[in-house]
């Protein structure tokens, strides 16, 4: 690998499509094999979708391949995320919680995985060597390895008359909190799901917060997402002056339901400035902080909002970034 630093290369960030199914080995493979290849391009974080350990066909199903982020499938995770030396972003595990044997009730769960334990370092610059593999991890998840994990605190009960019906709320537990920023090597990363999305409080919170990364891990439908899915995402980074990144879940989960794709990343213009084709991928993109902080110095909306007026939006127990 070059050395950090060298002029004119960024940090590069991966975001996968896929197209989860109830089959979570397949599903796995489909994966891991996205965060090899994207390791293998120079990608310092990886981005997965909502669902990407699975998409059940019904509730019943959804509950009883459920796991806690103790079990054998997120320690996979760790172990992958430190054979291929890549950060992973999985947003919406499915996840058993302790209070899984009183309520019968999961949390929709996006986890942070650090490659090594060890404080961010920058993305390697050389995207044409390989990837170094380092020793086999016997203590997965242990201290450092899971460096957050954030419950879904907006459940997505809706209704669309003759087209989509979802009721998330009947089967998982909502969060309670927002967690501050995560420093990663490619920038403080911001952490929300999918229909937290439509909550501009959130990102505001979360900018306030030190946030210059937000992400939308997500499984939209069909309707919605040719409705709102970009359009949203670019508001999002706009209002905030952060890159956004959305992973996607893509194409027929199973015999009643198909979703969006479209996984993309938005810089903190409101541009478009990566976006998978159809059907399971990756993108990539990188992230200039230089030009994120360019942007707020030549629209300073964050010091210009009135809170005198209207309030501050912030989330309880997060301070705000200096």
């Amino acid at each position: 690998r070059a050395m950090a630093g060298s002029p004119g290369l960024k940090p590069l960030v991966a975001v996968g499509q896929v197209t989860s199914t109830p089959d979570k080995e397949l599903n796995f493979a489909a994966c891991a094999g996205l965060v090899r290849e994207a390791a293998g391009r120079g990608a310092c974080l990886v981005f997965l979708p909502e669902g990407f350990d699975y998409i059940g066909s019904d509730t019943a199903q959804t509950l009883s391949l459920a796991e806690g982020l103790d079990g054998d499938l997120m320690g996979r995770y760790a172990k992958l995320a430190r054979d291929c030396g890549v950060w992973l972003s999985l947003g919406g595990f499915h996840e058993r919680g302790r209070d899984w044997p009183t309520t019968q009730r999961i949390y929709n769960c996006h986890a942070l995985l650090d490659p090594a334990g060890e404080s961010p370092q920058p993305c390697p610059t050389d995207r044409g060597s390989p990837v170094d593999i380092p020793p086999p991890n016997l203590h997965l998840l242990s201290s450092g390895h899971l460096v957050a994990a954030y419950r879904k605190t907006h459940l997505c009960d809706v209704e669309l008359e003759g087209r989509v019906t979802m009721k998330e709320s009947s089967f998982t537990n909502p969060g309670t909190e927002i967690l501050a920023p995560v420093s990663t090597p490619a920038g403080k990363l911001g952490l929300s799901i999918c229909y937290d999305l439509r909550f501009p409080e959130i990102s505001l919170a979360l900018r306030r917060a030190g946030a210059e990364i937000l992400t939308y891990p997500s499984a939209f439908t069909v309707p919605t997402g040719s409705a709102h899915w970009e359009v949203l995402l670019r508001a999002r980074a706009i209002e905030s002056q952060c890159y956004v990144v959305a992973a996607a879940q893509t194409g027929k989960n199973h015999e009643r339901r198909t979703s969006y794709g479209h996984s993309l990343v938005v810089d903190p213009w409101g541009a478009v400035v990566a976006q998978c084709r159809e059907g399971p991928g990756l993108c990539y993109a990188e992230i200039d902080l230089d030009y994120l902080h360019r942007v707020r110095r030549e629209i300073p909306v964050h010091g210009h909002r009135r809170p005198d007026l209207y309030g501050t939006v912030a989330a309880a127990g997060l301070a705000p970034a200096p």
